[in-house]
């Protein structure tokens, strides 16, 4: 989900006398669509007597105006890990944190509060298996992570935490995608995992990670076992990036009173290209070029009696193309991306889907349109439209206006009625008179966003 790419945990930044060699080195990976666009770190602590840096701070903050047209009487954004609410000035993240490659020992912490925690952590049901955990335990820290840093081939760091999510190609941090509002693939992706993971750079060009991890977005598991994680960034330039990850794993939640571990498999393979065809940073008119092209496939497969689950059944796969152009200077920015998803996780009526993270309605006393459309065994199909104009007036701080226009093949987004209860509030009566969610198959809003960096 997200997510989403991950940073080099600082080790492209600065090289010490212990660290010769450093990846991607000389490479400007800055205009990349999940990537960090800064280019300048200020709030960097350094060792007088050697200038080897010794902590970096990180401070970033995310804040939204959004309006639905279809003007949901409950302010409810839905079907969106990004945008949470509607017509109103909104908080989505506030996040401070730090980071160290100090003698070769990795540490990060990174603390975070908003909507956005609530809409994505909020959501993860593994805490309910047994005692001593609970979603406030760790909802509110971005990444934690200790490690150490090899000084072989040009690195290698291992590392045991709570990370962003590898899977997919924009990230969880708004700032770093080229639109505000993420593809459709990574909204129904994990952005982040609990577990181990041993990132390796082999050559200059080339890094690959290996994971050991919890379950798919989930702070516990649901299996006796692991899952699995393989990614691989090739960058032969710094105008091309090439991605390919994968996922494997028996951790899927399963209704079962006995408490038998997860038998169900899971399997997930994003890949992506990104490339820039024209660079003139210094030009007052078009200064750089770019697209980005992500693909996703993933299935659930089960043969245990009473949990039957067949992959040509329980899939999602989908594409999003992305072209970006900046103008005066890389100061401007406007992005267009399209969206295509299918989600066929429905068995016999019943919604199984892993993906399926934000729900489309609340509860209702009458059946909703979408719970009439998976009773007939439709399959959700989902196209989103994005444009997206930016103003950057240096690396730390980002001004967005974005259209959005979506569409399903079955009612799925928020009519003007909402999907919380017929007065529009959380504990509002929804038994006492027949109601159900108002749904519709399209979708019109627009974005006012400002996201700040140091």
């Amino acid at each position: 989900m997200v997510a989403c790419t991950i940073a080099l945990s600082g080790m492209a930044q600065t090289a010490t006398d212990s660290v010769p060699k450093i990846p991607f080195d000389g490479m400007d990976l800055t205009w990349i669509n999940g990537q960090n666009r800064q280019s300048h770190f200020p709030l960097v602590l350094r060792d007088k007597k050697t200038d080897e840096v010794i902590l970096t701070g990180v401070s970033y903050l995310d804040t939204y105006y959004n309006y639905n047209f279809a003007d949901p009487i409950d302010n409810t954004q839905t079907i969106s890990s990004t945008v949470g609410r509607h017509n109103e000035f909104t908080l989505n993240m506030a996040s401070i944190g730090m980071e160290s490659n100090y003698k070769n020992i990795v540490g990060r912490l990174w603390l975070q509060y908003g909507q956005m925690a609530s809409i994505v952590q909020d959501i993860d049901i593994s805490v309910n298996k047994g005692r001593n955990t609970s979603i406030n335990n760790l909802k509110y820290i971005r990444e934690a992570a200790a490690g150490y840093h090899f000084n072989k081939w040009y690195g290698v760091n291992v590392e045991m935490g709570i990370f962003m999510s590898y899977i997919g190609l924009e990230s969880y941090m708004t700032q770093e995608n080229w639109c505000y509002q993420r593809s459709l693939l990574c909204d129904f992706t994990p952005f982040y995992f609990s577990g181990a993971r041993v990132q390796a750079f082999p050559s200059k060009k080339y890094k690959v990670e290996l994971w050991l991890l919890n379950g798919w977005q989930s702070y516990n598991s649901y299996a006796k076992g692991p899952g699995v994680g393989f990614s691989n960034y090739f960058r032969p330039n710094e105008n091309v990036q090439l991605v390919a990850n994968f996922y494997g794993g028996h951790d899927t939640q399963q209704a079962d009173t006995l408490g038998h571990q997860s038998t169900r498999w899971r399997f997930h393979h994003d890949n992506s290209i990104v490339a820039r065809y024209y660079k003139h940073k210094e030009s007052k008119g078009l200064s750089q070029a770019g697209f980005s092209l992500n693909s996703h496939y993933g299935f659930q497969s089960n043969n245990q009696k009473g949990d039957t689950v067949h992959a040509n059944q329980n899939f999602m796969t989908g594409v999003s193309l992305a072209n970006r152009l900046w103008f005066y200077k890389n100061k401007i920015g406007w992005t267009l991306r399209g969206d295509y998803l299918t989600n066929q996780s429905v068995v016999n009526g019943v919604n199984t889907s892993p993906y399926l993270a934000f729900t489309p309605a609340a509860p209702s006393t009458v059946p909703n349109d979408y719970d009439l459309a998976l009773s007939k065994n439709e399959k959700l199909h989902l196209f989103q439209f994005t444009s997206t104009f930016d103003i950057m007036p240096n690396d730390f701080v980002t001004f967005r206006l974005e259209y959005i226009y979506r569409q399903a093949n079955m009612p799925y987004f928020a009519g003007h009625g909402g999907t919380t209860s017929p007065s529009g509030l959380v504990n509002g009566p929804t038994t006492l008179i027949p109601w159900k969610p108002d749904l519709r198959k399209e979708e019109n809003r627009i974005t006012v966003a400002v996201n700040f960096r140091l």
